[in-house]
């Protein structure tokens, strides 16, 4: 094989790599569960990056005991009658939920109404949109998909105030 032909080779291989992750993400769109997270909005702005939000989504758990000598709790995801809930997990998984806001100071109190995945998802924004800003009142949400494994996938993101939705649109 000559130079050219390799460098042919191995170009084909990138490309069906980066196209077969691309398939698994839209197969992994179609297929698994979605639901609309409300969010934290963290780090708006990173140049290594580019120009993205970090986003905490708000998680269901009622298992979850607060605890002054705060502790991670491993979890795993799933969608449980349009909310995300997050599931005790015996093993690591990489996924931990705490709570917003301060400690609590005695033990046994009841679990905060305001529990978030510690790990931030990322939502990438196009070089000229504008960052959400929220005004008195407003939420951000985040619609996102549940893969199997690892975080959840943001899809889009909008702006709640009472019962009125704002979709954002970046295009």
């Amino acid at each position: 094989m000559n130079t050219l032909t390799k460098s042919l080779v191995v170009a084909l291989i990138h490309i069906l790599i980066v196209l077969s992750l691309g398939g698994k993400l839209l197969y992994d769109r179609q297929t698994r569960p979605r639901v609309w997270v409300r969010t934290r909005s963290v780090d708006p702005d990173l140049p290594i990056r580019g120009r993205y939000m970090a986003l905490r989504l708000q998680v269901q758990a009622p298992w979850f005991q607060a605890k002054p000598n705060y502790g991670w709790n491993s979890v795993t995801l799933a969608v449980d009658n349009g909310t995300l809930v997050a599931n005790k997990s015996e093993t690591s998984t990489g996924i931990s939920v705490s709570f917003w806001g301060n400690r609590p100071n005695q033990p046994n109190q009841q679990p905060p109404s305001e529990l978030f995945l510690d790990q931030g998802v990322l939502f990438f924004l196009p070089e000229h949109a504008e960052f959400p800003r929220l005004d008195a009142g407003e939420e951000l949400w985040a619609e996102v998909t549940i893969p199997r494994k690892g975080p959840p996938r943001p899809i889009q993101l909008a702006l709640k105030r009472g019962t009125e939705w704002k979709p954002l649109t970046y295009r």
